[in-house]
Parts: structure tokens; C-alpha cells; sequence
């Protein structure tokens, strides 16, 4: 499951700098740890190719605003994203030698939370690193305010017909990312159990996770569906679609909570995921019996929030990076669908992000005085992104080159809840940063999928860093989730203008 977050300006920075720097130390180890006949890439061709693709991007996008404004199902086309949170500063961009990223939280009873023991990574090398200032550079703009979604806006209208095909086109999907979610959702609507509708995640497919919690297989499996447009009413899975929605509203009482017979710390994160599919399923077909359920979903997220403007396990009482994440994704997509969020409630998340940050916004850790990981960095990043922060805010260009260089995409260390917020976070960003982490995502994501035998369109969890614990189809949703980044979220900044 994943994790994202929300804050003000106000950690400290560290007292005193690393006597070698960080970067350097990194790039050291993994060029020890690379096969000498492995070449470093090389990033220079692609500075000098940015103007062309940069000209190449805006014809493209012009005519993927027509193609929305046409085929969009939300059907006033595209309007402008207001920014309602997140004010930029003209700071200089802090030096790379104060992050250190490391795991952080204990898992406990949660096979989503952070390890307390440090991760060893095996980095591969770049010869030339992207610096905070190249990225920038990529598309010259002012600092000022950034994306939040207001209500009506498409954020969920590129998932079918041109437009689709459009945003695959523009941003670099191809017939292996295509072929991998058709194939991942396949092997989903095998495991849905259909007396039910609902999916479990330990079973009936090997290597499940070691705990149950149907409301959250439930919804994680939806999100997949409907991330690739198929809904209750229309698409291929229809009837999957419609029996999986029929489950979770089973499964939520009269206050909106959803967790049914699940127990356990495990019930935050269901919720969260379950408002998020009921939100997504209205936004996506206006249907008026999802209305109610997903306003009460987010009456019961609003107050659940702790007075530190977070979520965890129990209302209103605690709060961490990972389940706040959740919790603000559900509330950013109920307000793009339309529905009653309370603006003040995005805003207290904003500041507890401020709270769980380090490095002036440029990386994040799992609570309030533990060290920042690369996973809490991008869920962290990604919230931000949301919540109202420019693309050319310093702390934001700081932390996607810290992601980019330090922890690229690599399937040697397997880490699909990393790679699920990262991938998001790059996406929006755009230029550089996304075309050289796609360039690898799109190639080696589809190379790790099991392509024979009864598990054939999954991947498997035996290899992943958390994979042991959450199971089979905790890898598989995530993973689907990358590959439908192409079109599942329109990009925020590029449909700002910025």
C-alpha cells in the first residue's frame, strides 16, 4: 500500500554537514559495486537534446487539449488549476550533502511501514548527475503558485478513448506497458471471489500476504480497473467492476467507515483506499449511488484527522507520513469528483507535512523526528505536488534530483512502493527527470512480470522489500498502478501551464 503527506516550512535543518558528501560517497560505492565493463549513463546528450523535445512536447500537448476537450467524459474540457495551498520561496537550493536518506520506521504489525535497519542499496551509478539548476532550466518559468485540484477539474478524463491515447503517446507509454496491464488485470479478475465481489490478500494465488483485509484488496484491485478506465458501466470489466463496488459498499456502516470484518492497524489503510475507489468511480461515471457513500467516506476522513493534522491508526489520535498519505489522495480525488471537502483540512495536512520534513521540504521521514528514506521522500513530494507546490519551488526540484540520482529505478532492489510514488512524482514533474526514470520503468517493469503458468500477469512479491508481507497482489496493484501512469492522473504542471 503506499503512503503520502502534507506540510509547512519549519524542520530543521541538520546542525552540521557530513565531512565527505553524500552524493560523492554514493556514487563512489556503486561504481565499486559495478561490473567494470557496465558503462555509466551518460546524460549529456539528453541536456543538449531539451530544446527540440521541449518544442516537441508543446505540440503535443496542444493537441492532446483538444483531443480532451472533444473526448472528455467530464465534459466542459480543460480549465485552469487554481492554487489554494503552498507558497514558493527564492531560497538557493540546499546542498546535496545534508540529505541521508534512509529507512526509517519499524514496520510493527504493518508490512507498509519503514525498517528501522538502514537499506543497503545497490546503486547504479550515473557518470553525470542532473543538478537541481538543470532541472529547472528544462522549462523557464517564474516562481509563484503552484497546482491544487479544484472540483471539476479532469484529473481522472485521460483514461479512455484519444485522450488515452494521446497521453500515452506524449509521455511514453508503448505496447510493453500496454500489453502488462492488460495482462496484470487479467490475472485480477481471476482472483476476484465471485460469490462476493470481493479480493483477498492472501489468496487463493500463491504467496499472499500475512495478513487479511478484503476491504483493502478490494480497493487496491479497483483502483487498477479504474485507473484504466474500466468502470462498473462500461469496458471490458464491467461486471468485475460492478461487483468489487457492490463489496465495499457492503462493507461501510452508516458513518462511512468501510473496514468491515478487518482488524488491526491495517484498517486505516483500507479506508483510506476504499474512499479513494468509491471517489473514483463517481468522478468517472456521475452515477447518483455513489454519491452519498463517497461523501460519507470523506465526512469520516475529515474526522478522523488528528489535531496534528495527520492520520494514522486511530482517529483522531496519532499521525504518520504513510497513512496521512493515503488520506490525502482520498480528499484530493473527492474534491475532483465534485464532492464537499473542507479546504481548512487540506491545509492542516500541509503543515503536518512541515513537521516530517527535512531539508526545507526537500525530503521527508516517516513521523516527526525520524530520519528521511527515499520512499517517504516521494510520497512526501508527491502530497506536495497536490497540496499546492510550483514545480519550480527549490525544495521540490531538490528532492526530485535527490530521488533521480541517488535512488534511480533499479531492479535489483525491488521496492514497488517506492517505485509507485516516485514514478507519480516524476510523471508531474515532467522533462528530464521523467524521460530518464521512464526510459528504464517502462523497459524493466514489464520484464519482471510472470508471464507463464496459473500466476501468469502478476508480479511477484518473493523479491520485493515489503512483497513477503503484503503478498501477491499488493506487488501486482502497485505495479499496474506505474504502467497506467501514462494517463491514470493527468499531469499537474503541464495542465497548469507550468
Amino acid at each position: 500500500m503506499a503512503r503520502v503527506a502534507a506540510g509547512g516550512m519549519n524542520a530543521a535543518r541538520p546542525t552540521s554537514p557530513p565531512t565527505e558528501s553524500l552524493s560523492a560517497r554514493w556514487r563512489s560505492e556503486a561504481e565499486d559495486a559495478r561490473p567494470h565493463d557496465e558503462p555509466a549513463v551518460d546524460l549529456e546528450p539528453v541536456k543538449r537534446s531539451m530544446p527540440s523535445w521541449l518544442i516537441s512536447l508543446i505540440i503535443h500537448t496542444v493537441l492532446l487539449l483538444i483531443l480532451a476537450m472533444i473526448s472528455s467524459p467530464v465534459g466542459q474540457g480543460i480549465s485552469r488549476v487554481v492554487l489554494e495551498f503552498g507558497e514558493a520561496t527564492q531560497e538557493s537550493p540546499v546542498d546535496l550533502a545534508v540529505f541521508d536518506l534512509k529507512a526509517s520506521e519499524s514496520m510493527q504489525d504493518n508490512p507498509m511501514a519503514e525498517s528501522d535497519l538502514p537499506v543497503d542499496l545497490e546503486l547504479e551509478s550515473m557518470e553525470q548527475s542532473l543538478s537541481a539548476e538543470d532541472l529547472i532550466a528544462d522549462t523557464p518559468i517564474e516562481i509563484g503558485e503552484g497546482p491544487t485540484i479544484d472540483a471539476g477539474e479532469p484529473m481522472f478524463s485521460g483514461r479512455t478513448g484519444a485522450m488515452k491515447q494521446a497521453l500515452l503517446a506524449t509521455y511514453g507509454g508503448n505496447e510493453e506497458t500496454v500489453e502488462a496491464v492488460d495482462l496484470g488485470l487479467r490475472w485480477l479478475a481471476r482472483q476476484q471471489h465471485k460469490p462476493s465481489g470481493s479480493w483477498s490478500l492472501k489468496g487463493p494465488y500463491d504467496n499472499g500476504a500475512i495478513f487479511e483485509n478484503r476491504s483493502a484488496a478490494t480497493a487496491m484491485a479497483l483502483l487498477a480497473f479504474l485507473g484504466d478506465g474500466h468502470t462498473h458501466q462500461k469496458g471490458e470489466y464491467a461486471n468485475v467492476v460492478a461487483k468489487g463496488l457492490r463489496f465495499l459498499l457492503s462493507e461501510q456502516d452508516r458513518n462511512g467507515f468501510f473496514a468491515g470484518s478487518a482488524r488491526g492497524d491495517d484498517r486505516a489503510y483500507a479506508q483510506a483506499q476504499a474512499t479513494i475507489a468509491i471517489c473514483e468511480a463517481y468522478a468517472l461515471t456521475n452515477d447518483s449511488e455513489l454519491k452519498a457513500p463517497a461523501q460519507i467516506a470523506l465526512d469520516w476522513a475529515v474526522e478522523a484527522q488528528s489535531s496534528e493534522g495527520g492520520w494514522r491508526y486511530k482517529p483522531r489520535f496519532d499521525s504518520d507520513l504513510s497513512v496521512t498519505g493515503w488520506y490525502v489522495m482520498a480528499l484530493v480525488s473527492g474534491q475532483a469528483a465534485g464532492l464537499r471537502v473542507d479546504g481548512s483540512v487540506l491545509k492542516m495536512a500541509e503543515r503536518y507535512l512541515g513537521t516530517v520534513q527535512a531539508d526545507e521540504g526537500a525530503t521527508y521521514g516517516y513521523k516527526r523526528g525520524r530520519p528521511s528514506s527515499p520512499a517517504m521522500t516521494a510520497e512526501g513530494l508527491l502530497c506536495r505536488q497536490y497540496l499546492g507546490w510550483p514545480r519550480d519551488h527549490p525544495a521540490m526540484g531538490l528532492g526530485v534530483t535527490t530521488l533521480l540520482n541517488e535512488f534511480p529505478f533499479n531492479t535489483k532492489n525491488r521496492n514497488v512502493y517506492y517505485w509507485y510514488y516516485a514514478t507519480q512524482v516524476m510523471h508531474h514533474f515532467g522533462d528530464s527527470p521523467w524521460r530518464i526514470w521512464n526510459d528504464v520503468m517502462r523497459e524493466e517493469l514489464p520484464k519482471l512480470q510472470v508471464r507463464r503458468g496459473l500466476e501468469s500477469g502478476s508480479w511477484s512479491p518473493q523479491a520485493d522489500q515489503w512483497g513477503r508481507q503484503a503478498g501477491r497482489l499488493y506487488t501486482t496493484c502497485l505495479s499496474i498502478y506505474c504502467l497506467e501512469v501514462y494517463y491514470r492522473h493527468l499531469p499537474l504542471y503541464q495542465m497548469a501551464g507550468e
